[in-house]
């Protein structure tokens, strides 16, 4: 601050600088005038002039030291009043500025509100004839036409089920509920989710469940669920997929396995990433990449760790490691 003072006021240092050689040239000039009274007048002048900066540094520089430490928020109440006109004007713009910025903030965070209400209402409306539309294709009886447009209903189903529940995630928090869950049941419903588009790609699953009771959010792990079985069959070609829990020391894992083509590995660090979806294959329109980044940051909610481990073209091994059952009263205080 000293330095800025300093360099805000070198025109000041500057003119007295000026005015002492001035005075000094002329006491040089004219030997009439002596020259150690004029030295004596220079070196106390100077020295009113260092002491009248000093002070001057102190007054000048209390309202500026304040906005220096005030955090740039909309809360103002710690900014200090100002004591000359500048000063006061400064904080008055601020003021000025800080309470649009409010104003911005609380009309965009309405509308954002308002959006998510309409879209999940939206979501919600379409719901229904897609139901309807899922008991129509059941009585269809050419198998071929019904595989086909099951997938297809399938694909639009999973899209809105993403949508419904990545508006629902920043109030997740206030919609866990955190109960022992039946792991065998909640992952058969999933899978015969998953059953037409299986069938169309010749793909079976291996279920081996060591641990088949766990406590977590039904809701929110199924549908992180849902996001690795449909990466494992989206990846894969025919043959099974192994879903398998097991017990590492005092936790629970739940590994989903696939024999598909497989993650780079420059690409695995990345792959829970917003929007991130391959650098291999680039090319491709399928992917959003949000499906393993919304599984991610649900998984953390519920203190959930994701692992994953995979080689290009043997395929890949995602792994949902459960928290000690003491982890979830954190969780029920939160």
């Amino acid at each position: 601050m000293i330095r800025k003072f300093l360099i805000e006021r070198r025109s000041w240092i500057l003119l007295v600088i000026v005015l002492q050689l001035l005075t000094l040239s002329v006491a040089y000039l004219d030997a009439d005038i002596p020259m150690d009274s004029l030295l004596y007048i220079v070196f106390l002048s100077t020295m009113i002039f260092v002491i009248f900066l000093v002070v001057r540094y102190h007054q000048e520089t209390r309202f500026y030291k304040n906005l220096e430490q005030w955090e740039p928020h909309l809360d103002v109440t710690g900014l200090a009043e100002g004591r000359r006109p500048f000063e006061t004007a400064a904080r008055t713009l601020l003021l000025q500025q800080t309470e649009r910025l409010r104003q911005e903030a609380a009309y965009n965070r309405t509308a954002l509100e308002e959006e998510k209400d309409y879209l999940l209402s939206w979501i919600h409306e379409v719901k229904t004839p897609l139901s309807a539309m899922h008991l129509m294709l059941e009585r269809l009886e050419e198998e071929p036409l019904k595989t086909q447009l099951t997938y297809e209903w399938l694909r639009i189903h999973l899209l809105l089920d993403q949508q419904l529940h990545q508006k629902r995630m920043p109030s997740m928090e206030n919609d866990l509920y955190v109960e022992e869950i039946d792991l065998k049941a909640l992952l058969f419903t999933e899978i015969r989710t998953l059953r037409s588009w299986c069938m169309q790609k010749g793909i079976g699953f291996d279920v081996d469940l060591e641990m088949t009771r766990i406590l977590s959010d039904a809701k929110w792990l199924a549908f992180i669920l849902r996001q690795l079985l449909t990466n494992a069959v989206k990846y894969s070609e025919a043959g099974d997929i192994s879903v398998k829990s097991l017990t590492r020391g005092n936790l629970t894992v739940l590994e989903v396995q696939d024999h598909g083509r497989g993650i780079d590995p420059r690409d695995l660090p990345r792959i829970f990433d917003k929007g991130f979806t391959s650098t291999t294959k680039h090319h491709e329109d399928k992917a959003t990449g949000m499906g393993l980044y919304l599984a991610n940051k649900a998984a953390q909610a519920l203190h959930i760790r994701i692992e994953a481990e995979s080689r290009p073209g043997v395929g890949t091994t995602m792994r949902l490691i459960f928290p000690q059952r003491n982890a979830f009263v954190q969780i029920q205080g939160e």
